[in-house]
């Protein structure tokens, strides 16, 4: 069974030590920073109770999850790709989970998982031509997602659910979706709650192992 996952208020008390050591390092450390936007946006979904503003929830849970792995390209002096940045995220976030919480997670809600392997629509392999044929190819990635649970390769599930839950992110801020439709309600669900899952548990991983990790350059820090 995966342990409960934190609210806000449990992580940032969880996170508050190593706030205050590396606060005296650096007054406004971005490792920090980063933390606390992630939060802000986390604490704004708990506040939602209207399931009828289920699009706000999923912007709102990846814009928590894009204060933690967004890097800024000190060369082009612009933020670095998002789908680069958030893949070796992933990677290592599973690195530093000392105690498997990632990994209990994708278990506990596997249901869910397979859920969203099975939605074609969520398939940018689907989209790229969209046909019947297609979205049998798609389904099948259920039973590619069963081998890799048998295999233990949870590097492939997290990296294989981010990729579904990025294209509906995308077709949202990028105007490929109606507001509020009917026709994505289940997956904008579903991708929600599962996101939610794996995000409280990335904030704490991070509060317990990854304080010192160095997270890059911060994109767009506080100006005074």
């Amino acid at each position: 069974m995966a342990e409960p996952s934190l609210t806000v208020r449990e992580l940032r008390r969880l996170w508050k030590p190593q706030k205050e050591r590396l606060n005296t390092e650096h007054p406004q450390h971005p490792t920090n920073i980063r933390f606390h936007r992630a939060c802000s946006w986390l604490q704004r979904v708990e506040e939602i109770q209207d399931d009828e503003v289920l699009d706000h929830v999923l912007l709102s849970l990846w814009t928590a999850f894009n204060a933690l792995y967004g890097q800024w390209d000190g060369e082009r002096l612009e933020p670095v790709s998002d789908v680069e940045c958030w893949q070796h995220f992933l990677d290592r976030m599973l690195a530093l989970d000392q105690t498997n919480l990632i990994q209990s997670q994708l278990v506990e809600h596997k249901k869910l998982v397979l859920a969203l392997f099975d939605d074609e629509y969520l398939s940018r392999f689907f989209w790229q031509a969209p046909t019947d044929r297609r979205a049998k190819r798609v389904r099948r990635t259920r039973f590619d997602a069963q081998g890799w649970y048998v295999e233990e390769n949870w590097k492939m599930v997290l990296q294989r659910l981010f990729e579904r839950i990025y294209l509906l992110r995308c077709q949202l801020v990028h105007g490929a979706s109606t507001y509020n439709s009917s026709y994505n309600r289940i997956a904008i669900r579903r991708c929600s709650q599962m996101m939610e899952h794996v995000l409280r548990t990335f904030l704490r991983v991070w509060a317990q192992w990854g304080a010192d990790e160095d997270w890059g350059i911060m994109c767009y820090p506080p100006m005074k």
